[in-house]
């Protein structure tokens, strides 16, 4: 049985949680029954605030400011979105440390529309100076990243999702790794956390080189110079909004002439319902969709 991430992270919290009485958590109504066990343990630590996601990002602040590892947990659109201005001057300007999970990825919650959907959520995140950022592709990847960032002194978003891919690496932060060789000289293709998968079934029977990282921010720069070379063209695969990641791939690059593109959501509000899976399908964010973009971009015709 496949675990999700969402029950997965829950389960790594709470064994931390156990462990370390530096370590508190912060909910706003979402996934209690998930952190039942952790609130039972220790109720002072464990906090549930109702509806109420700046007041969320607010006590994990106060928790940080009193020397605790805060750990702030809800959906993606009331993570990154509806408390921002808590994350910005509660975290990073005062240069707090707290890591902040969600779930729901950019549409999972398609059945829910708009006010659920949180396709910006990592370009959002991305404007706080200090945030890292991570998306792990499966549960086994979150449970090593909550492990690596929960309690290293700086801010960090964690996006957890439904979709997964068919199996995990051993990811860490500001890591790249090829996972399948192409030619000397070939695009190299740099998928993000849940889109390996179909990525790599997009790109069979393709002349590519295609790398996986689940590390948005900090952004392995010298591992892709070192794969691409001396003339580097880069398709990333994202699974938020397209273009969130290519500035940090331009900059990874930017002592070579280069090409940056990127596959991901459309910059525009889905009007629709549906699952998560049908959206892919709808937005070409399958394999099949993904393969016929990379083929248009490969044969240098608009995408």
């Amino acid at each position: 049985m496949v675990t999700d991430m969402r029950s997965q992270i829950a389960t790594t919290l709470t064994e931390l949680f156990e462990r370390d009485d530096r370590l508190a958590i912060v909910l706003a109504e979402i996934s209690t029954d998930l952190f039942r066990r952790a609130r039972r343990h220790d109720p002072a630590r464990a906090v549930n605030v109702g509806i109420m996601e700046a007041t969320m990002v607010g006590v994990a602040a106060g928790f940080a400011m009193e020397g605790f590892h805060p750990v702030a947990h809800t959906i993606g659109p009331f993570m990154a979105e509806r408390p921002f201005e808590q994350l910005k001057l509660d975290f990073g300007y005062q240069a707090l440390e707290g890591t902040f999970v969600s779930v729901g990825g950019s549409y999972d919650y398609g059945a829910e529309g708009g006010t659920h959907h949180a396709p910006g959520d990592v370009g959002v995140m991305a404007t706080i100076p200090g945030m890292e950022i991570f998306a792990p592709g499966t549960a086994a990847e979150a449970d090593r990243l909550v492990r690596a960032v929960y309690a290293n002194g700086r801010a960090s978003y964690l996006r957890g999702s439904v979709a997964q891919n068919d199996a995990p690496f051993d990811v860490a932060p500001g890591h790249l790794r090829v996972v399948r060789d192409g030619p000397d000289g070939a695009p190299t293709i740099v998928a993000f956390g849940p889109m390996l998968s179909r990525t790599l079934a997009a790109a069979e029977g393709l002349d590519v080189t295609v790398a996986y990282t689940a590390s948005v921010v900090p952004f392995d720069a010298d591992g892709l110079a070192a794969i691409v070379g001396d003339h580097p063209h880069v398709i990333a695969i994202e699974p938020w909004y397209e273009g969130s990641v290519t500035a940090a791939l331009a900059a990874a690059l930017a002592h070579v002439p280069n090409r940056v593109a990127a596959i991901g959501m459309p910059r525009r509000f889905l009007r629709s319902y549906g699952t998560a899976a049908e959206h892919d399908r709808d937005l070409g964010l399958d394999a099949e969709g993904i393969g016929r973009r990379l083929r248009r971009m490969l044969d240098g015709r608009a995408a």
